[in-house]
C-alpha cells in the first residue's frame, strides 16, 4: 500500500486527481440510473439550465424564453401552436411563456385575420434587445457544456441530439 502511495506522490496532484476521476467513474458506472437514457439526458437539460442561469444572472431570459425570441425573430407572426411546432416545447408551458414574455413587454401579439382565436407573435423592440443580450449568453453556455467533450465528438454529439430531438413517436 506505501508503495502505491509514494508512486501517486512522485507523479504528483495530477496522477491524484486521475485516479480520483477514475474511481468516481468506476461508481457512476455502477449506477443503474447511469444506464438510463432519459435520466442521463433530464440531468444534462438540468445542467443546461443551470449553466444558463449563472451565465445571465437574475432576472435575464430562460433558455426556453431564449428559444421562443429567438424562433420569432426568424419568423415573426407565427401563431403559439407554430411556436409549440417549431420549439418542442408543449403548448400548456408555451402559453405560460408567452404570457411572461408579454408581461415583461418583450413580444407582441394580434389575433390571426384567418383564425380569429389565433394570435400572431412579434418581437417588440424591448424583446429584439433583449435577444440581442441573450445570444452570446446561450453562446457561452454551448461553450462551456461542449467543453467537457473532446473537440472531435462535438459535432457528433449535436447531430446525436438533433436526431434524438427531432425523432418520430411512431
Amino acid at each position: 500500500m506505501r508503495g502505491a502511495r509514494d508512486a501517486r506522490a512522485a507523479n504528483g496532484p495530477l496522477h491524484a486527481l486521475r485516479e480520483i476521476g477514475s474511481a468516481r467513474m468506476m461508481a457512476k458506472a455502477g449506477n443503474p440510473l447511469n444506464r438510463s437514457v432519459a435520466h442521463l439526458l433530464h440531468r444534462a437539460s438540468q445542467r443546461a439550465s443551470d449553466i444558463f442561469a449563472d451565465e445571465a444572472g437574475a432576472n435575464a431570459l430562460t433558455p426556453r424564453q431564449f428559444a421562443i425570441l429567438l424562433v420569432v425573430s426568424v419568423e415573426e407572426g407565427l401563431t403559439q401552436t407554430q411556436l409549440v411546432d417549431r420549439t418542442g416545447i408543449d403548448r400548456s408551458t408555451l402559453a405560460d411563456i408567452v404570457a411572461r414574455l408579454l408581461g415583461r413587454g418583450l413580444i407582441q401579439r394580434r389575433r390571426v385575420k384567418s383564425d380569429g382565436r389565433a394570435y400572431a407573435i412579434k418581437l417588440s423592440p424591448q424583446g429584439a434587445k433583449a435577444l440581442r443580450e441573450a445570444q452570446p449568453v446561450a453562446a457561452a453556455v454551448d461553450t462551456r457544456l461542449l467543453a467537457n467533450l473532446p473537440p472531435a465528438k462535438r459535432q457528433d454529439f449535436i447531430e446525436t441530439l438533433i436526431l434524438l430531438a427531432d425523432a418520430d413517436d411512431e
